[in-house]
């Protein structure tokens, strides 16, 4: 049964709009199908979007972080939990634990990195938790490309490539995830 959703996504809003209303209808629909939203318990950009509305929306959220951030950054005063945690593997370990799912919206490198650590311990068989990437606006055609491309190059086994989900929103992203 899934009850909690990890979120990673962007601590900057991007320059589309398109984004932030993402990000924004994705803590709404957290909240509004009763999932626990997880993410890095930023209090900035896309993640601010999605603790707010989830948070207005009645929902749960837990913020997972590492000491080194929570000395620098403002993290979400509103949180129903913030974890902190040494180092960056242990935050994610922490998300991991804490989460039922895990769902990619727009970012940068960090938010790559975390997708790929996630899809590295589902084929390593360390997890068989559902995960996917939200296409706001086409996002994430360039790294699908680049899987089609490992997998055609002989580095990626199809049914490596068919686990990750993918939604162009919200609802139907976490549709697929509780099916």
């Amino acid at each position: 049964m899934v009850e909690s959703i990890c979120i990673f996504l962007g601590s900057s809003p991007g320059v589309n709009p398109v984004y932030a209303r993402a990000a924004a209808e994705m803590g709404r629909q957290l909240a509004a199908h009763g999932l626990t939203c997880v993410y890095g318990g930023s209090n900035t950009g896309l993640m601010k979007l999605l603790a707010d509305s989830a948070l207005e929306a009645g929902g749960r959220v837990i913020g997972v972080t590492v000491q080194a951030l929570r000395d620098k950054e403002i993290f979400h005063p509103g949180l129903t939990r913030l974890h902190v945690v040494s180092t960056m593997h242990e935050r994610k370990m922490k998300m991991v634990e804490l989460s039922d799912g895990f769902v990619v919206l727009p970012g940068g490198i960090g938010t790559f990195e975390e997708f790929f650590e996630i899809y590295t311990l589902s084929i390593l068989g360390f997890h068989s938790k559902p995960f996917g990437l939200l296409n706001i606006n086409n996002y994430f055609a360039p790294l699908d490309a680049l899987l089609d491309s490992a997998q055609a190059q002989g580095f990626l086994k199809a049914p490596h490539r068919d686990v990750v989900l993918r939604a162009d929103t919200p609802d139907e992203m976490i549709r697929r995830l509780i099916n």
